[in-house]
């Protein structure tokens, strides 16, 4: 839990599979919000967290069934604005003496019109040209508004789709104004903020100054290690710790062997020479390799990977003297995620080679400056410490690197092969001014061999896959729409430029169904 300075917005969670997206839409508003499971929200812990106003998020239980989720009825009588949504919003019809109802005719999912029935501050630019669309996904409905509700918009299947008891600041609606497909959503959020007095005060300017005080308080003279991947957010930590604490800070950057063209020295330049800062560069990529050697399943590559990063972390940390804290790169969405709905594991669908173990192994205390941000923040954060716009906007990599690239058995020849078909592609995106438009873009080596005809020769070599997904933030994710132009033009330049390479394909998956990564 945060203890910012700024007015909280604190929302509830009952598993709803978009609360992020509430999080995130009160963010780019400059609301300082958290996200809360309910079955931790006892009356204490919201007088703890001592919010401005409160959110009831949706969820997948239905309000008619026994031991559904609640909240202590106490938080109705906290005295701040209450938004429910969708379970949220039938939540408090039940708690507050009003009704909802299963059964036939009473669902609706997708796209859906509401219509206006009374003019409401909270709805302020809605109705102006008639029906509003929203996106509803609901099995039960309210039938009977609470005492001191009026109902403000109805839909085909919501007779309260909008409610509200003005004298309390109660507000709740069936549909979820949080997604992209509820055109006017931000426009109510706003509203409903502003209602409750939030004055967008939560910008990263203010944020790095209150880290950078954090920092120093909690480490005062003592030493902390980092562990660097090169990537976005390990190097935005580091950057954001070493303005706080100079000298103290010690970066390690393991350098696995798995790395695309040129990075490693990118990084190391990067890092010791324009910023000075003490830099580690531990290059184990042999030990690495010799490891992964033969290995075909992707799950054994990750925990290879996992392990090794571990044991060479803390070989060179220990080479520090003095050292009391780990550095890591956690943001927000990691710390929602270790905290699931059901008070259990989620599915586990692959394991991450730098998740835990390192803390309780070297018995070091945690130091974590992104935890309250998520991953577009952080590129705002980095803007705001100086970072060179290229680096910022750089395509996320995967910590195992390019093992999960290469799926089948790793060698040093598919390894070198691989890297050089990736810059290929990523100079080609460059070149037509594609990069920004692309959340992550790489190719993946194929583990099977195909006949081809170069000159008057036969060829047995690889195939290769590229891969390019426009995301907002890589929870799910639809494949670029290259022109064939495109693909033609890269395909020949691979196929020429790339010895072991003869034939190219593109791969028009989304996630879901299919992940970002091929492994």
């Amino acid at each position: 839990m945060s203890d910012t300075s700024h007015a909280r917005l604190l929302i509830i969670d009952f598993g709803s599979q978009v609360t992020q997206l509430i999080a995130r839409r009160l963010r780019e508003l400059k609301v300082y919000c958290e996200i809360h499971p309910f079955q931790t929200m006892t009356m204490d812990a919201v007088r703890k967290i001592a919010p401005k106003a409160i959110i009831l998020s949706g969820g997948p239980d239905s309000v008619t069934r026994d031991g559904s989720p609640r909240i202590p009825q106490e938080v109705f009588e906290y005295g701040v604005p209450i938004l429910g949504i969708c379970y949220g919003q039938q939540m408090m019809m039940v708690q507050l003496g009003g009704k909802v109802e299963s059964g036939h005719g009473t669902a609706e999912f997708g796209r859906a019109f509401v219509s206006s029935r009374n003019k409401l501050g909270i709805l302020d630019g809605w109705f102006a040209a008639g029906d509003e669309q929203v996106w509803m996904s609901h099995g039960d409905h309210v039938s009977e508004v609470a005492p001191g509700f009026q109902v403000y918009g109805t839909s085909p299947n919501a007779p309260f789709a909008i409610t509200a008891d003005i004298s309390r600041d109660f507000y709740a609606v069936q549909f979820h104004p949080e997604v992209h497909h509820t055109p006017s959503g931000a426009k109510f959020l706003a509203n409903f903020v502003q209602l409750a007095g939030f004055t967008g005060d939560w910008t990263m300017s203010a944020y790095r100054e209150e880290m950078i005080a954090k920092i120093r308080a909690q480490v005062g003279e003592k030493r902390v290690i980092c562990g660097l991947s090169g990537g976005v957010d390990s190097s935005v930590a580091a950057m954001l710790i070493h303005e706080a604490i100079g000298e103290q800070l010690t970066c390690v950057f393991v350098d696995h062997g798995l790395l695309r063209e040129n990075e490693a020295e990118e990084v190391i330049g990067m890092f010791s020479e324009n910023y000075n800062i003490q830099l580690i560069h531990a290059d184990e990529s042999k030990l690495f390799l010799e490891e992964l050697d033969g290995q075909s399943d992707p799950e054994t590559k990750r925990k290879i990977i996992g392990k090794l990063f571990i044991d060479v972390f803390q070989k060179h940390a220990d080479t520090i003297e003095g050292a009391e804290f780990l550095a890591q790169g956690t943001l927000y969405p990691d710390v929602i995620e270790s905290v699931s709905f059901s008070g259990g594991p989620s599915v586990t669908i692959k394991s991450h080679h730098n998740v835990g173990g390192l803390p309780e192994k070297m018995g070091l205390k945690l130091v974590e400056p992104l935890r309250e941000l998520f991953k577009d923040e952080v590129r705002q954060l980095g803007h705001e410490l100086g970072l060179p716009k290229s680096f910022i906007g750089r395509h996320p990599f995967p910590g195992p690197g390019l093992a999960i690239r290469c799926p089948g058995k790793i060698t040093t020849n598919k390894l070198d092969i691989l890297r050089k078909a990736d810059a290929v592609y990523i100079d080609q995106i460059r070149k037509h001014n594609l990069y920004d438009e692309i959340w992550q873009a790489f190719v993946a080596i194929l583990p099977v061999r195909t006949v081809g005809v170069m000159g008057d020769g036969r060829t047995y070599d690889y195939a290769c896959a590229l891969r390019a997904v426009t995301s907002v933030d890589g929870m799910t994710a639809d494949y670029y729409p290259f022109s064939h132009e495109f693909l033609s033009e890269t395909a020949t330049r691979i196929i020429n430029e790339v010895k072991g390479i003869n034939r190219v394909t593109y791969d028009i998956t989304s996630k879901p169904p299919g992940t970002i990564e091929w492994e």
